[in-house]
């Protein structure tokens, strides 16, 4: 029989993280027998907990510490051992038995101190400077031969996320997927939250997909823009292509958006507006000479919003200022990300997962889509934090721009 003893701390009780950790021994064949336990007697009091889990073997418990670590259970005995640190062997390899990051705040061991690890990003290697006692996470194509990259789990401590107190219906609702949810208030909740990022100068970022235009919601998206309530936009050929169709010949697809109905040889519009874009040299350089007038990457242009564009293998043209090497594309969306505050994903499946791969677990999440399958797919994969609205992003996006607009943004400073 192997044994060890785990402490929790925090807001283990309301958080559910206490009865998540004593579920994940008894699911993963182990037993536990909680030795003690204080908890707070007012909301904002933290709670503290040691519980022994016995499992059958050391290979059965290190697999069962390794899993409730994620949820901040730390073993008492050599909880003060420093992280094992070994030399990446090439570039884009790293050392065996490396360390694969979760999304949640993480700290390591390293000379006798905890440092909080930089830009949390999910399976990632933690790459340390002992010397500038600096830890960040690093992606395995961008590791070079000979960085210091952890190995195992020891020296990792993981923070837990918790709810705020008191509850933010956001936080409570946090990853439902369900089709009976009271939309307009969690609509109403999120309207209230990019209130409160823009307030504090933070930053959303907004990741669609081109059924956001084919539904008519691109309208609103633009109000979103023009209100300064996005600072970062992703997406891919698609929705670039189908908004410039738009501004250029009022059709997306060849169908005209306001009469419902296509256009004779409607089915060439989206390729006369790639073949448009790149005899101007850009999507910014046609706006800048007057040819794309309105639409969403107009107001992009005018606006300030960055975006990244990154390519497929079934894209048309593409557009000159869509990324078509996969890398570079998420590296800059990497790079992006960093200072989200809020993530509103709509209409996308694919550009979904691969955002939510980059975010950190504290960046709230909204994942908008017909298809409750797109949500369960997010969370499977990880954004635990994302929170799910079944229903077409037009209906969606009009009530939100409704809730925004009752209430004018109060001015920040820039």
């Amino acid at each position: 029989m192997a044994r060890s003893i785990v402490e929790i701390s925090g807001h283990i009780i309301d958080s559910l993280i206490l009865p998540k950790i004593l579920d994940l021994i008894v699911n993963l064949g182990a037993e536990f027998e909680i030795l003690d336990i204080q908890i707070g007697h007012r909301r904002a009091d933290r709670s503290h907990a040691r519980v022994q889990v016995d499992a059958s073997s050391e290979e059965l418990l290190a697999e069962v510490l390794a899993k409730i670590r994620e949820h901040g259970a730390l073993p008492v005995e050599g909880s003060d051992e420093p992280a094992r640190l070994d030399a990446a062997p090439e570039n884009g390899i790293f050392p065996e038995a490396f360390y694969a990051t979760t999304n949640l705040p993480t700290q390591v061991r390293v000379n006798g101190r905890w440092i909080e690890v930089e830009a949390p990003e999910m399976d990632c290697a933690i790459r340390v400077d002992g010397n500038a006692m600096r830890a960040e996470t690093v992606p395995v194509h961008k590791v070079r031969k000979g960085d210091s990259i952890v190995v195992g789990h020891q020296g990792i401590k993981i923070v837990p996320l918790e709810r705020s107190v008191p509850h933010e219906l956001f936080e409570f609702m946090s990853s439902a997927v369900s089709t009976e949810q009271p939309k307009g208030l969690l609509i109403r909740e999120i309207a209230e939250t990019m209130k409160n990022v823009r307030q504090k100068n933070g930053k959303i970022l907004v990741v669609a997909g081109p059924g956001l235009v084919h539904t008519g919601a691109a309208p609103y998206l633009v109000d979103l823009i023009e209100r300064d309530y996005v600072q970062v936009l992703f997406a891919g050929n698609g929705l670039a292509v189908h908004d410039i169709e738009t501004a250029l010949y009022g059709t997306s697809l060849g169908v005209y958006l306001d009469k419902k109905i296509r256009a004779s040889e409607g089915h060439e519009h989206h390729l006369w507006a790639i073949n448009t874009i790149r005899k101007a040299g850009g999507i910014r350089q046609a706006v800048e000479q007057g040819i794309v007038q309105r639409g969403i990457f107009y107001s992009c242009i005018r606006k300030g919003v960055d975006f990244v564009l990154a390519g497929s293998i079934r894209d048309d043209g593409p557009l000159p200022d869509v990324i078509t090497d996969s890398l570079k594309a998420q590296d800059l969306m990497r790079e992006k990300v960093r200072g989200v505050s809020l993530a509103l994903m709509m209409a996308t499946t694919l550009h979904a997962i691969a955002t939510g791969n980059l975010l950190p677990a504290t960046v709230k999440t909204v994942c908008v889509d017909i298809n409750p399958a797109v949500v369960t797919k997010l969370t499977d994969r990880g954004t635990f934090q994302a929170l799910g609205l079944v229903t077409d992003v037009e209906p969606f996006l009009r009530e939100l721009c409704q809730c925004l607009n009752q209430e004018p943004l109060q001015a920040h400073e820039p």
